[in-house]
Order: C-alpha cells, then structure tokens, then sequence
C-alpha cells in the first residue's frame, strides 16, 4: 500500500470513529420497553451496533444486583439493531446468554452487537456486555430470521 492510500485509510477510519452515531431507526424510534429502560443507541450502522443502559435501583432483584433479564434485554436491544439492515423486518429466531460477573444499581452497561455471519434470510450475531470498567458482564449469541415484511409497509399501516 503506497503512503497516501494508508493516509487515505487512517483518515477515512477516524472520521468514522469521530462521525456522530446514525440516527436511531424506526423500529428504536418505537421501541417503548428500550425507551423506558433508558437506554441509549451509541452506534448504529449496518451488522453493528452498540448500546448503553445505566442501571436503576428498579432494575434490580431480590440480591440487590442488576436483575439478569435485563442484561439480557439490553443485549437484545443491540443484536436488534444490528440485524436490522435495511427495510426487511428481522427478529429473533433464538438466543442465549452467559452471565459472567453480577453489577448494581449506579453501573453503565453497554452492550457491543457484531455481525458473525448473514446467509439468506438468517444470521448468526455476538454480543458483548461490559461494565463501565470494560469488565466483561454477559456474552450473548443471537440467531435471526428476516421475515417477508418491510419496515416502511409496516409504518404505512400495511
């Protein structure tokens, strides 16, 4: 690679790394149960997406530390945004989920979605849970189906 492609590169990669997020998709825009947990889409760009949530007392159990089906929607909430490419509506065909180190009211989660693979109408997504240490939390894997329905037929009432 001559010195200005490499310049080229490096400059075209900080400009992304600088670029503000893209703005929330119509599905986000909608998307009531993410909206009242708080959470925030810091990354939106096809196959990858990342997504904060700070933890509430409210978002805990009986234990006192964040409650796992929250974690597990967060990384959802990612995996989602993720797989939803472009106008196809895609949903989850499964997931599953680790937990690997508990947190507690006061915490910042985020939540990193990368696309592994996309064939046809499935893909196969990993999902990153950290704290606001970058201390790993959960480790997700999701499994998508995108379905025969588009996002704009949907907004048309259709």
């Amino acid at each position: 690679m001559t010195d200005a492609a490499t310049e080229a590169t490096t400059r075209d990669a900080a400009a992304a790394e600088a670029a503000p997020p893209a703005p929330n998709r119509a599905m986000m825009d909608r998307d009531l149960a993410s909206s009242a947990l708080g959470m925030v889409v810091e990354r939106d760009d096809p196959g990858h997406a990342v997504v904060s949530m700070r933890v509430r007392e409210d978002m805990t159990n009986g234990f006192h530390i964040t409650h796992g089906g929250l974690v597990f929607t967060l990384a959802d909430t990612a995996f989602a945004i993720a797989c939803n490419e472009d106008d196809n509506i895609t949903v989850a065909a499964g997931a599953d989920i680790t937990f690997l180190k508990s947190t507690v009211a006061g915490q910042t989660l985020t939540a990193t979605a990368v696309r592994r693979t996309r064939s046809g109408r499935t893909g196969l997504y990993d999902v990153s849970v950290v704290d606001e240490h970058g201390d790993a939390v959960a480790e997700f894997r999701g499994r998508s189906i995108t379905t025969n329905r588009s996002l704009q037929a949907e907004q048309r009432g259709a």
